[in-house]
């Protein structure tokens, strides 16, 4: 069945944050200072990876790909975003879907990047003596595959429903950047089929990554508490500390934005906490697994020591 746009708009207006221009400004540089730091961390983290031979495990190639999606998903639509700030917030019919489609490709491959990390401190806690055999190259590759196929179907099932829907009176967003439910708002032919594929779509994702984390966690907690000196559990439990905050973050963020949808002055709401997780997140993230992390640090040191000297 072919995909068309019988769409007569050709363009979208994104309303953003705020109509008042005074605004304008301190929101730029805000949101500048957080992009900036998101590249620097996330591309600071993929290159220290990369370039220490001892960070060379599973645990760190899913945390180089976390860094890596956390990057591209960032570039999606802040600087579209931060253009808006500038000049006109005007975007392209098949640039919105774009953006559209990209969006979802890298949050629902992020959910299964954290569900593969989950899976990963449950074999090395519950499972030591078979981690190698467990997660060995081949799996974790699959792992990643799986993770990043999974996000594109996601992709795919969003932004083709979208495609069949025609857009023919308003063409504002009331949101900074192209997402499911604010675009559904505006179509003039029915969105039934599409709002079921939508909390379809999310609802397999949030529900097979966080029964699957959930269920790992139990299973690592129960492991940690059979553990009979005190230093044994503190270890264990450091090494997946970084894990439950960056999960925390991102489901917590994440399951308050689209369950709100339905409550009064729920648009607003819903916008303004989507900057958490699409904003402040993937900011956070780098610093989370490289503060908390004595191996990182170590690597990063060592690293600026051969880049300086």
């Amino acid at each position: 069945m072919t995909l068309r746009n019988s769409s007569l708009v050709t363009e979208f207006i994104f309303v953003g944050f705020s109509e008042q221009s005074e605004l304008r400004l301190p929101l730029f540089l805000l949101f500048l200072v957080i992009y900036v730091f998101t590249v620097v961390g996330n591309l600071g983290l993929i290159t220290v990876i990369g370039l220490s031979p001892s960070l060379h495990t599973p645990m760190y190639f899913f945390l180089f790909n976390l860094s890596f999606i956390d990057l591209c998903y960032s570039c999606v639509f802040t600087p579209k975003m931060l253009n808006d700030f500038v000049s006109e917030n005007v975007i392209s019919f098949m640039g919105c879907m774009t953006q559209l489609f990209f969006f979802c490709f890298f949050v629902n491959s992020e959910c299964y990047v954290l569900v593969a990390m989950a899976y990963d401190r449950y074999v090395a806690i519950c499972r030591p003596l078979l981690y190698t055999v467990t997660m060995s190259p081949q799996v974790c590759a699959l792992l990643m595959f799986g993770s990043y196929a999974t996000g594109f179907a996601g992709a795919m099932a969003h932004t083709g429903s979208m495609l069949r829907l025609s857009f023919c009176a308003s063409n504002v967003i009331d949101h900074y950047l192209c997402e499911v439910l604010p675009l559904l708002q505006l179509s003039c032919t029915s969105t039934l089929s599409n709002g079921l594929v939508f909390f379809v779509v999310v609802g397999v994702v949030i529900a097979t990554s966080s029964i699957s984390i959930f269920v790992s966690y139990a299973l690592i907690l129960s492991s940690i508490l059979r553990i009979p000196s005190a230093e044994g559990r503190s270890k264990a439990f450091s090494t997946c500390g970084s894990h439950v905050i960056a999960v925390a973050l991102f489901f917590g963020s994440g399951a308050f934005t689209y369950l709100t949808t339905s409550l009064p002055g729920s648009v607003d709401r819903s916008k303004y906490a989507s900057v958490f997780y699409t904003n402040v997140v993937p900011m956070l993230n780098p610093l989370i697994y490289s503060l908390r992390n004595k191996d990182v640090k170590l690597a990063l040191g060592r690293t600026l020591k051969r880049v300086l000297f």
